[in-house]
């Protein structure tokens, strides 16, 4: 641990004197002072824990030479450090447990109705609501990207983008299958029925970490099928991109535009293939983005709602919340969200200390 800590004060130092000598490159001192920000927790509690460890040096030499009240005294000051040094120890653990690095992008969040027919379209309009008003208690920018309705009020999938600071963070544990159990409005002799719905979240990449040559898609254009005013019903502005070597086909037509739709479409190309490629990275044997969502059958699911009995269960965590009204108006989803984080913090924690 000390040598990653004198290598964060090293380069903190390096920092410091590199901005020095920068002079008026504005965007050198920008670069520089960013990173200077971010490192700059760190280095105050690498900082701290090395004063304590000198601090603890100095009195368990004096405990060897003191008597009487001073003895008394040293004994409470050693303890007192050793206390710190515990407490310190799992700030910079914690510190020094390797993020991930989409925490602070936005994302892209894609939801398709699974198996239960016209009920599963349902509640993706219900999940829809709960994302859009969860986000808005956190300040975050919401845009619905595409949608297609099914004409009873659901939908058999839609995508829309969630802007600000840390988005994929909060929003990356919503990925996978979503169950629901309720008895629906049509169904007149009272059944519950069980409908699953998928999320995927997406990370957004930009064209510089993404390139996607002009050769690998193909990009059609058609009339728009959607609302939208005339002006997009008679003109050809829904695009359709296929990404040739991965097979991707994404479409977008509720923009004006075809210029918009374009660009909102390959967005989410870009945020499909970045999750695609980190997930070679952590060496994930599924190569698809169905890898994240699962294939919506009942058995692959993250959490259930069952409307009956008001609970909702996240079966990763076993946490289950009687409140399900205010996970569906959004302000109760964080039950489930903070004690993921934690759950995920610790588990990274636990590798890190294995590994280190």
């Amino acid at each position: 641990m000390i040598d990653k800590l004198n290598a964060i004060l090293d380069r903190f130092e390096e920092l410091d004197r590199r901005l020095a000598e920068a002079g008026s490159d504005y965007v050198l001192v920008g670069e520089l002072s960013k990173e200077r920000s971010e490192l700059e927790p760190a280095a105050a509690l690498a900082r701290q824990y090395k004063d304590n460890l000198g601090k603890t040096e100095e009195t368990e030499e004096l405990l060897q030479v003191a008597d009487g009240e001073m003895l008394e005294l040293t004994k409470a000051e050693l303890e007192a450090l050793k206390e710190e040094k515990n407490r310190l120890e799992g700030e910079i653990k914690s510190m020094l447990v390797p993020k991930d690095p989409r925490d602070a992008r936005d994302v892209i969040i894609e939801i398709r109705a699974g198996t239960g027919g016209d009920e599963a379209g349902l509640f993706v309009s219900d999940l829809l609501r709960m994302y859009l008003k969860y986000a808005d208690f956190h300040n975050y920018k919401t845009e619905i990207i595409s949608a297609s309705e099914t004409g009873i009020g659901g939908y058999k999938e839609v995508t829309f983008s969630v802007k600000g600071k840390g988005a994929y963070s909060r929003f990356k544990f919503e990925s996978g299958v979503h169950r629901v159990q309720r008895v629906p409005e049509t169904e007149s002799q009272g059944r519950i029925h069980t409908s699953t719905v998928t999320v995927a979240v997406l990370a957004e990449a930009d064209e510089i970490e993404i390139d996607i040559p002009e050769s690998d898609i193909e990009v059609d254009v058609y009339k728009s099928a959607g609302a939208g005013g005339q002006n997009v019903q008679k003109n050809m502005t829904a695009v359709r991109i296929h990404h040739l070597p991965t097979g991707m086909i994404v479409a977008c037509q509720d923009e004006r535009s075809q210029l918009q739709n374009r660009q909102r479409a390959m967005s989410v190309l870009r945020a499909r293939l970045y999750d695609l490629e980190l997930q070679k990275q952590q060496n994930e044997l599924d190569a698809t983005r169905r890898s994240q969502i699962g294939t919506g059958e009942r058995s692959e699911k993250i959490r259930t709602y069952n409307y009956p009995q008001s609970r909702v269960t996240d079966h990763r965590i076993n946490t289950s919340s009687y409140n399900l009204p205010g996970v569906m108006a959004g302000y109760e989803l964080d039950t489930f969200i903070n004690e993921l984080q934690l759950a995920d913090e610790a588990e990274r924690l636990a590798n890190f200390e294995t590994n280190a």
